[in-house]
This record gives C-alpha cells, sequence and structure tokens, in this order.
C-alpha cells in the first residue's frame, strides 16, 4: 500500500510475514526504512491513522496522508 505523506514523501508500506514494513520512494527508488515501526497486530484500514499520528507535524492546512494507486 501506497502513502502520499502530506505531499512531503511516499511511503510503500508492505506486509512480510507477520510484520508490516516500510519504504520511503524516492527518486525511483525504494528504501527501507527502520526507523518506522508499525505494530503487526494493525489492520490495513487502520495505516492512514497510524501515519497520521507518526507524522501529524508534517501536515498543514489543505494537506493529508492519502492512499496513492
Amino acid at each position: 500500500m501506497k502513502f502520499d505523506i502530506y505531499g512531503r514523501f511516499q511511503l510503500d508500506i508492505l506486509r512480510e510475514g507477520r510484520a508490516w514494513v516500510a519504504y520511503r520512494m524516492a527518486d525511483g527508488k525504494r528504501v527501507r526504512d527502520d526507523t518506522i515501526v508499525i505494530p503487526a497486530s494493525l489492520r490495513p484500514d487502520e495505516l492512514p491513522g497510524y501515519l497520521d499520528d507518526l507524522y501529524h507535524e508534517l501536515g498543514s492546512p489543505g494537506r493529508s496522508i492519502r492512499p496513492l494507486p
């Protein structure tokens, strides 16, 4: 699942085994970001809210965390 984080960067969140793993998307590359820890018990529909909790300091009026195709 790919997400745009307030128009600042993109994350690709994948389920690998029992864990969620985050990758930062930049310059056509995917780089694993081990600084992002997502609870394994989180459901896919809970990811946007969780990411908002992590990154709300980056938000500004008119910007949001949105899923990407």
